[in-house]
């Protein structure tokens, strides 16, 4: 039921918001040298890897692999990626990878194929659901938590996760587009200091 709520609901986003897509496609190639669309790749359901999609946020001769910003300041990000990133604009891509099944609307974040050979066995029930454009640790915390609290809210969702939690996270969502963006930026990525270069 989730899948075919996911393909609806992401068909129909996808429709509203491609005239959208590409009025930022076209001014990202305007605003700065360098692809539109960001492709990165990530460990997905299971930890099958997959390529995700992102609007370019920063300087296209940045690695891509480096530290994530940690305020709007950071000199990689482009003047358009800041606003992109803070409203959340930037993840509009991710409805076709929820179109293919490499994705759901809402579940644990990627995150790269690095950090899951870290993660405990426990840990790596976070694989066991589909990773979402949106998910329990982006709506109860963001930028504001550590990696390893991010995977503890991931594990939580896992266990409790309903149709009921799914539309509470995605109403959220969009809520939060609205208000304070500075959950935006992480303030402290992880405990561990081999993280923070390693994400």
């Amino acid at each position: 039921m989730k899948r075919i709520f996911d393909i609806v609901l992401a068909s129909v986003g996808t429709l509203i918001c491609l005239p959208l897509m590409v009025l930022i496609a076209v001014a990202i190639r305007l605003d700065s040298p360098g692809e539109a669309i960001f492709r990165q790749r990530r460990a997905g359901w299971r930890g099958k890897p997959f390529i995700m999609l992102k609007f370019r946020t920063m300087r296209a001769d940045v690695d891509s692999y480096g530290g994530s910003p940690h305020s709007a300041d950071d000199p990689r990000l482009t003047r358009l990626g800041r606003y992109l990133r803070e409203t959340s604009l930037d993840e509009l891509p991710q409805l076709f990878n929820v179109l293919t099944g490499d994705m759901a609307l809402v579940g644990p974040r990627p995150l790269y194929e690095r950090q899951v050979r870290r993660w405990s066995q426990r840990q790596r029930r976070r694989l066991d659901v589909r990773p979402g454009i949106t998910g329990f640790a982006q709506v109860y915390g963001r930028g504001a938590l550590t990696h390893e609290d991010k995977i503890e809210l991931d594990l939580e969702y896992v266990e409790k996760q309903s149709f009921v939690l799914n539309l509470k996270i995605l109403v959220k969502t969009v809520t939060d587009m609205f208000r304070s963006r500075k959950a935006t930026y992480e303030q402290r990525y992880s405990d561990h200091q081999e993280y923070e270069t390693d994400q």
